[in-house]
């Protein structure tokens, strides 16, 4: 029985570091954690009123996907996205998700690619519905569902990890403004030109939304120039620089 319980205690403490790695990416999107400022452990943990462990090892997470990095004796630092590397990312996307579409029009079944409607329209939805969260997470599952149709396991693993080094930061003006519903309505649009069997306009498609997804990022970093240029106030991230 000693067994057991160790492995519950284990189980509900993981758990809770998967709750705080939500709420950490959550405020990633939302703008709340900034790049390039530092935030420790213990002021988080403060702020979602649980201990430290659960917050650093949340964060070590993090920072396995590129979105944070350790500072010695400090805490993370959210990493910044140059637009240099959101341009790589982009077209490092472009090489491999646009041809691959193209073979996927051609060799997946009609049952696998309408099995990912519900998925498509899930983002639609989570968009109109300002569902940052939700939007990201059926937007992940979509890409790299489709993806692994092609049966190249190591492609998805690539493909995800770009995403996760180029992930939005600051969605929420974007989100006010409505400017996310076009790009979550073109994954409808693209599963339909899959299913027409029509590989050149699903690779078009695909290359076009790539372009929106980046113009997207363009938007939203212009939007931070500016408000960076005028004095903004908004408040400070949550245990920024604490110790």
């Amino acid at each position: 029985m000693g067994h057991l319980k160790q492995r519950n205690l284990i189980t509900a403490r993981e758990r809770l570091r998967d709750q705080v790695a939500h709420a950490l990416r959550a405020a990633l999107i939302s703008g709340e954690l900034r790049p390039g400022e530092v935030y420790s452990a213990p002021g988080l943990a403060e702020d979602f009123g649980v201990s430290a462990t659960p917050v650093r090892e949340a964060m070590l997470d993090l920072a396995r996907e590129g979105l944070v990095e350790p500072v010695r004796n400090k805490g993370f630092r959210v990493t910044e996205v140059d637009e240099r590397d959101l341009d790589q990312y982009t077209e490092i996307r472009t090489l491999i998700e646009v041809p691959m579409v193209g073979r996927i029009t051609r060799t997946a079944s009609r049952a696998d690619l309408e099995a990912l409607r519900p998925v498509a329209e899930e983002i639609v939805r989570a968009a109109r519905e300002h569902d940052l969260i939700g939007y990201l997470e059926a937007d992940r599952r979509f890409h790299l569902t489709l993806l692994g149709l092609s049966g190249n396991e190591r492609l998805v693993e690539t493909v995800g990890d770009l995403r996760k080094r180029s992930r939005l930061y600051g969605l929420t003006a974007l989100d006010e403004r409505d400017e996310l519903i076009p790009s979550a309505e073109e994954h409808v649009e693209l599963l339909d030109l899959m299913l027409t069997g029509d590989a050149e306009a699903a690779e078009a498609c695909m290359a076009r939304h790539l372009g929106h997804v980046r113009s997207l990022w363009a938007a939203n970093a212009a939007a931070a120039e500016t408000a960076a240029a005028g004095g903004a106030t908004a408040r400070p991230g949550p245990a920024a620089a604490r110790r």
